[in-house]
């Protein structure tokens, strides 16, 4: 059997429930440990073993981000890998760098878990809920995204990035970027 089918196994099969409760915001949510409690049984009686990893980045103008792999393994030497991003807010109110990294690792996991096993969160609270605010961006910083202008210092150092080989999506993590500053940026 090819890793594919077993994995597709593993996601017809997988349930993996919203076993933790956000009191402030009261809506239940499943955590990374949620969906890895459910999964390992499916994964054991498939024969495949799950490996997660992190990698911290900092890009150029001081922003940072988490990458978690979430890579399945059969004993065949056989491998499926999905990635996934989360930025690490240094102002986060009340944690350190540690927790705040922490943090978006195990966002940034729960993600590349989500993409792996096909877990549709569009109807979590970590998708929709604003925590009765104004509508924000669903990146895991506190504050809206600063829209990206021509002819500022941000647009010069995103200009740089990309001319070094860094993507649009990264930038987009941090700021707005209308098409016509995308195509600016993307010039040579």
């Amino acid at each position: 059997m090819s890793i594919f089918t077993k994995l597709l196994n593993v996601q017809h099969r997988l349930k993996a429930p919203k076993g933790q409760v956000n009191t402030f915001g009261k809506y239940k949510y499943r955590s990374c440990e949620d969906i890895l409690e459910a999964v390992k049984p499916l994964l054991f009686e498939e024969g495949l073993t799950l490996i997660l990893t992190d990698k911290t980045f900092c890009e150029p103008d001081g922003f940072r981000y988490i990458e978690a792999r979430a890579i399945i393994a059969d004993e065949s030497g056989s491998v499926f890998e999905v990635t996934a991003q989360a930025p690490i807010d240094l102002n986060r109110k009340g944690m350190d760098f540690a927790q705040s990294s922490g943090s978006s690792s195990s966002y940034a996991r729960k993600y590349a878990l989500n993409g792996l096993f096909l877990i549709d969160d569009t109807k979590d609270p970590d998708a929709t809920n604003d925590h009765g605010k104004a509508a924000q961006t669903q990146e895991v910083t506190s504050s809206p995204k600063q829209e990206l202008k021509e002819g500022t210092a941000q647009f010069s150092k995103a200009k740089d990035f990309i001319a070094k080989g860094g993507s649009i999506a990264t930038i987009e993590t941090k700021y707005r970027i209308s098409e016509s500053v995308k195509a600016l940026l993307t010039a040579n």
